[in-house]
């Protein structure tokens, strides 16, 4: 009879198992889905992108500027950062958890001593020591540990998409601080030919040779130019001060500004080979899909038997030293055991898990998109912010010429002032103008450099 029993509980334990491994068979392989949906991009943006290809080498993002004073303040944030920092905790705490997964595929000790006293005032002492120990006959906790260290690698993956991205910001902020200057001084040279042209009308005016309509302009031109200038100062220091949250300081620094603005190298080798494979957050969000993956292996082998191994060593006597096994007790057990009935956590679980892993593909072909979205329009801005800069240059040297000749005509009486000053503005309008057009050149070559996956050197 008992024979019976033992045979239909075993294959009861079997059929259970044989039907939890054919679940498995069934199971989607988004992480080859998500690998699919990267060669097609590249093999579609293959000619699109051809073009970034160029001679030299470009391999990391502090190799677009190359100046000490700004290493140094990228050397400064990547150390002192907060929110840096925090991530970096993180990535800590995530070493610490798969330390901790790691040890549940160990034996388990644990030791006791206790004493009591009997009602005849009787003391007795006892000590224990047991070993418990599950087999991992299905690789369940092999399981658990390669999804907590993926889970980790991807931690370190957005570790260092956090530093490329601080260290691009630093960088979009220092060439700012030269930009913002240049239109404090742009601006500068505007008030002081406006105020010059102001009292030029004031005596005219005075000797009844220009109208009181042409003094109230000019005291109009005059004051917004005052007005903007004290914007543009303003500007200057909001960046100043965003530089100094950057790199981790409520100080005030002393931060050089450069004169001119430095040269941003453009060469990337080989980049039709390397392309988007280089962001941290597209190998990060790759790495989840297949932690969830190993998770969801977890959840199916959750219903699979377990077996494991138990002894203990036991003593107990009137006097501590004789409770420490003198003449102790042992015991050694096995177990196998299959999971029957749980009120459906197991299954609930399984799906869970199957979601978890299909809504990690999600997030990787979300992030694979943005990324291509991001390289293309950095792409788009380049081509077009070339042509710009050579238009706006061009106009503005077209417009310094014309600037010469009309100061001329003034000074031989064959122009009236208006004429002149409308030059003038139109002259400050596009240096302005192609200062700007310069300096957004630069930072979208960071923006597409970002977007390639130029990150910093670890």
């Amino acid at each position: 009879m008992k024979k019976k029993a033992l045979q239909k509980a075993s294959l009861l334990c079997t059929s259970i198992t044989l039907l939890a491994c054919s679940n498995m068979d069934n199971r989607t392989d988004f992480t080859k889905m998500a690998q699919h949906d990267l060669n097609i991009i590249a093999e579609r943006k293959s000619l699109d992108w051809r073009q970034l290809d160029d001679i030299g080498s470009t391999n990391y993002l502090t190799d677009l500027i190359q100046d000490r004073e700004l290493d140094a303040l990228i050397d400064l944030a990547l150390n002192e950062n907060p929110s840096l920092q925090k991530t970096a905790l993180t990535l800590k705490a995530s070493l610490w958890q798969l330390k901790s997964v790691h040890g549940e595929q160990l034996p388990s000790v644990v030791a006791n001593i206790g004493t009591d006293r009997t009602k005849n005032n009787d003391t007795n002492y006892s000590a224990g020591l047991s070993i418990s120990w599950e087999l991992d006959l299905w690789q369940k906790l092999a399981d658990s540990e390669k999804s907590s260290a993926k889970t980790l690698e991807s931690d370190k993956a957005l570790y260092q998409a956090s530093q490329d991205s601080l260290v691009a910001s630093v960088m979009k902020t220092w060439l700012a601080l030269t930009a913002k200057q240049h239109a404090v001084e742009i601006e500068q040279k505007r008030l002081a030919l406006l105020e010059s042209n102001e009292d030029l009308i004031v005596k005219r005016f005075k000797n009844g040779l220009d109208n009181l309509e042409a003094l109230d302009e000019a005291r109009t031109s005059t004051s917004q130019s005052r007005a903007n200038l004290l914007e543009y100062q303003e500007n200057f220091a909001i960046k100043k001060r965003e530089l100094e949250r950057l790199i981790g300081t409520s100080q005030t620094i002393n931060i050089p500004i450069n004169i001119d603005y430095p040269e941003v190298s453009f060469t990337f080798d080989n980049l039709h080979q390397q392309r988007l494979q280089r962001r941290p957050d597209l190998k990060s969000a790759y790495l989840n899909i297949e932690a969830a993956d190993l998770n969801l292996s977890v959840a199916y082998k959750d219903m699979l038997p377990t077996f494991s191994l138990s002894a203990a060593l036991s003593d107990s006597a009137d006097s501590p030293g004789a409770a420490f096994f003198t003449a102790p007790i042992w015991s050694l057990a096995a177990q196998l055991s299959q999971p029957l009935y749980k009120g459906g956590q197991l299954k609930a679980a399984k799906e869970v898990a199957k979601l978890k892993t299909a809504q990690a593909y999600q997030e990787y072909r979300d992030t694979l998109l943005t990324a291509v979205n991001e390289v293309e329009n950095a792409m788009g801005q380049e081509v077009v912010l070339q042509q710009q800069v050579r238009h706006i240059s061009a106009a503005l040297e077209s417009s310094q010429n014309n600037l010469t000749q009309y100061q001329k005509k003034y000074r031989n009486g064959l122009i009236d002032l208006n004429e002149l000053i409308t030059v003038q503005k139109t002259t400050f309008d596009l240096e302005a103008q192609l200062d700007e057009l310069i300096y957004s050149h630069l930072e979208n070559r960071i923006t597409l450099g970002l977007a390639l996956g130029l990150g910093v050197q670890k």
